[in-house]
């Protein structure tokens, strides 16, 4: 049987610099007979030399398009959108399942190049949970861009563009600084979800700057709305992962509501999908306008950036990649259990293209 050959693609989006592999876990799948290529990156935040080090083939930045036909492409956000057909099976964060906008148009490019897509986000084990999340990180970095952003409205201003930290304790330094040199109350923190990943990220860190959280999950959401309590919390932070039976939190009418909400940290950041529980905003923020102002009296501001975990790149790519090396071990057979499942998801979505 012949091993997999895994080519680690340089990411092509901006402010994107994690990876799913380490060079550790490139050497465990070397020592398993693994073919690994590793493109050379201008911002990766693990550089190729220590990968070559371990025995990894170093490619071109970007060349993927090049490589093997029987390798597998990895990488963890979405592609250069040029239209071409893509001939590979890729593993990545396809976005593609739940009503986006661009996930059509996806998924007619794996049609017409015959390619394959495995969604990171559809690795899940025999009771459906995911195998690898960078919830967490995406929860802890997700608070701390609302709480920036709740900081700047308490100056009377709009955020300052966001850049990534070295690791978390200096990010809840700076933010620590911030929030002492202003003559205000704390905020309070409302957070849906708390029970997961993304949501202990959130409680976390708001628990580390002194900031009140109610943890909302299942049992407080399952009549289905509406929920006036989040209007009466400063913060409200969304980490529900949205489906077709998830309840609307914020209605369209929350702005013009009497609120004491100020700030929505929408981690779960699906604003094109269908199933979106935040109904006062319909596009991603960025990491140079990380807050859209929904209302200005009082003032509501939403942010939703849809690769938080980036603010903390080594971090979120050590955990991440060590929760997904035992499935990227299993692609020694694409037949196992995980790898099948999301194979078939992927045929399923094809065939109503």
């Amino acid at each position: 049987m012949t091993l997999p050959h895994l080519w680690v693609r340089a990411e092509q989006r901006d402010n994107e610099t994690r990876v799913g592999l380490t060079p550790d876990g490139a050497a465990v799948l070397l020592n398993k007979g693994f073919r690994i290529t590793v493109e050379q990156s201008s911002s990766r935040v693990i550089p190729a030399e220590p990968y070559a080090e371990k025995g990894c083939e170093i490619a071109a930045e970007h060349s993927w398009p090049e490589a093997p036909r029987d390798a597998i492409v990895f990488g963890l956000k979405e592609l250069p959108d040029d239209g071409t057909p893509l001939v590979h099976r890729h593993i990545m964060f396809g976005h593609a399942y739940k009503g986006q906008s661009a996930g059509r148009v996806l998924l007619e490019r794996f049609k017409a190049g015959g390619g394959t897509l495995y969604d990171l986000e559809y690795l899940t084990d025999d009771k459906g949970r995911r195998v690898a999340a960078f919830g967490y990180w995406a929860g802890f970095a997700g608070a701390a861009v609302a709480i920036e952003c709740w900081v700047a409205q308490s100056r009377g201003r709009h955020p300052d563009p966001i850049a990534p930290y070295p690791d978390a304790n200096v990010l809840t330094a700076a933010l620590t600084r911030k929030i002492q040199a202003l003559d205000v109350a704390m905020p309070d923190a409302l957070v849906v979800g708390a029970l997961g990943r993304v949501g202990s990220g959130v409680s976390d860190l708001c628990q580390r700057l002194g900031i009140r959280v109610t943890g909302w999950d299942t049992a407080e959401t399952i009549h289905g709305g509406p929920f006036p309590e989040i209007l009466d919390h400063t913060l409200f932070f969304n980490c529900i992962l949205a489906g077709p039976k998830t309840p609307v939190f914020v209605a369209p009418d929350a702005p013009t509501t009497p609120r004491k909400l100020r700030v929505i940290g929408d981690i779960a950041c699906d604003p094109d999908s269908d199933f979106n529980p935040v109904k006062v905003y319909d596009r991603a923020t960025t990491w140079d306008e990380p807050a859209l102002r929904v209302c200005d009296n009082p003032p509501l501001d939403v942010t939703a950036i849809d690769n938080l975990p980036s603010i903390l790149p080594l971090e979120s790519s050590t955990d991440y990649a060590a929760q997904l090396l035992p499935t990227l071990v299993e692609l020694q057979n694409t037949d196992a259990a995980v790898w099948a499942r999301a194979k078939a998801i992927f045929d399923q979505h094809i065939l109503r293209v």
